[in-house]
């Protein structure tokens, strides 16, 4: 699947793309996951934060990362809110997906590794990625989580 991605802030984002996003992300992990949580938390604001989106033809937003800055969710960058619509999976979007989010990652913080809250079904996923284990598994929103950082700064 051929995707566009766009790589903004917050105040770049059209009042369309915010509704997109905030859509997908309700879509999967709310719904889907059957997970109510804080899904607006305050981070998707901040000054420093990206929001990848990942666009058809039509504009849809079919997959979103955000990446934040060291110090805002963990002293690392970190990439979070991973999310590929039910219409886009087993495509490989979620690998490229990660690896633009990755590369954003590593061109506004050179300096610093990169660590996720990952859920723990997905652990094999990110490890392809370089990502290595660095928690033991935790309950998040009743789902099972592991922290993963992504080192290439030592």
């Amino acid at each position: 699947m051929t995707l566009t991605w766009l790589d903004v802030g917050f105040t770049e984002l059209s009042l369309e793309q915010l509704y997109g996003l905030m859509q997908l992300r309700v879509d999967v992990f709310v719904v889907e996951q059957n997970c109510p949580y804080p899904e607006l938390d305050g981070k998707d604001k901040h000054p420093q934060a990206r929001h990848l989106l990942g666009l058809n033809d039509q504009g849809e937003i079919l997959a979103y990362s955000r990446i934040l800055a060291p110090n805002v969710s963990y002293p690392q960058a970190s990439i979070g809110r991973v999310a590929v619509a039910k219409s886009a999976r087993g495509q490989g979007v979620a690998n490229q997906l990660m690896q633009s989010a990755i590369a954003i990652a590593k061109r506004h913080w050179p300096t610093d590794n990169i660590q996720i809250g990952a859920q723990d079904y997905l652990r094999h996923f990110y490890q392809q990625l370089g990502f290595i284990v660095n928690s033991d598994v935790y309950l998040e929103d009743g789902i099972e989580h592991l922290d993963m950082l992504l080192i290439y700064n030592s």
